[in-house]
């Protein structure tokens, strides 16, 4: 018997939704462990690469072999630096462990690409005084807090307002290589110019509160616990850009820190009008603070936790110029010649 009165409307279907890509799933699995927006894209393109490799296949249907052969590929074909492999590998073990949730074996057989053992590039204090002498303005403030402080330049990049302590000469340097935290120095011939300049950003802060710019970034969960955060002084960045961009993860525009690149580019053209020959670059600056330090008589280990170095071996790289010459060694020419120079 037919029922009577009741609707013969179907329901709409509830619409399927796509489980998420996977480089999509990639991207979540780092910043759910708080990885750098660096990190995240180095992963995300060495990944991608893996994929096109081996002709669009998917990774859950491929494994060690193929990670060996690709790895193999770098290093022979490709010619990578060590680094480059190294980071290729951290990558897709990520992959395989935390996003796939099947954990390469051992890898056996990849041939790896050869670290070459360079010594870093040091300047010394008549050369560091001539780049410093070819900056100015915020680029050179930079410079002598690398110089200074010992700082990488992401971190002097990443520094905000309340990581700086005028009061007892410290910086705090938060969330380093490796994740790690540590103190080091305000020098205090740059105390008085980095005052100076977070006078000029917090005018630069006015503004955009003014102009109703939302905060800055704020790592973590930072932002969920504490929504007004981004809007105060302390967590402003003590370099900030010139220009608002666009955060790549959240698509707000918002003031940023300066860009490396922009450093890099003004060391290194204070080292070439300096007259310095050498292949130095902003980097050189924190080999010469270690290099200096130790000149200096400073301990070894109080050197490796102002530089925020996991072993002192690391360090130990500095200790090679503290012997004048080659090793300390006097050359038999200076013998035999008295140390006077021979005529041509």
């Amino acid at each position: 018997m037919a029922v009577t009165g009741l609707s013969t409307m179907t329901e709409p279907a509830t619409p399927v939704t796509q489980p998420p890509k996977l480089l999509d799933r990639l991207r979540a699995a780092c910043r759910v462990r708080h990885y750098s927006i660096r990190t995240e894209d180095a992963y995300h393109d060495w990944v991608k690469r893996f994929i096109l490799f081996h002709g669009k296949r998917h990774p859950r249907e491929m494994g060690e072999p193929e990670v060996n052969a690709f790895l193999t590929h770098l290093a022979v074909e490709g010619r990578v630096a060590a680094s480059t492999q190294n980071q290729a590998l951290a990558a897709l073990l990520f992959l395989y462990e935390y996003v796939l949730e099947r954990p390469l074996d051992r890898l056996g057989g990849v041939v790896r690409a050869q670290r070459p053992k360079r010594l870093p590039v040091i300047l010394s204090r008549a050369e560091v005084q001539g780049v410093l002498d070819h900056l100015d303005g915020t680029p050179r403030l930079i410079a002598l807090l690398l110089y200074g402080a010992g700082l990488r330049v992401t971190e002097c990049l990443s520094l905000r307002v309340h990581d700086l302590d005028f009061d007892r000469h410290e910086i705090l340097v938060r969330h380093g290589k490796g994740g790690k935290d540590r103190r080091t120095m305000v020098p205090r011939a740059v105390a008085g110019p980095l005052s100076g300049h977070l006078d000029r950003v917090r005018g630069l802060f006015a503004a955009d509160r003014a102009a109703g710019v939302p905060g800055v970034y704020l790592p973590d969960a930072i932002g969920r616990k504490y929504p007004s955060a981004g809007v105060e002084w302390g967590w402003q960045w003590v370099f900030p850009s010139a220009q608002l961009s666009v955060d790549p993860r959240s698509g707000v525009r918002r003031r940023h820190h300066a860009h490396p690149s922009a450093v890099n580019r003004s060391i290194v053209k204070a080292v070439r009008a300096a007259g310095v020959t050498k292949h130095a670059t902003a980097h050189s600056l924190r080999h010469a603070f270690a290099t200096h330090l130790l000149e200096d008589g400073h301990d070894i280990r109080t050197v490796q936790q102002l530089l925020g170095h996991a072993s002192v071996e690391t360090t130990m790289v500095y200790t090679h110029v503290l012997n004048a010459g080659g090793l300390g060694v006097r050359s038999p020419a200076d013998r035999l010649l008295g140390g006077q120079a021979g005529g041509a």
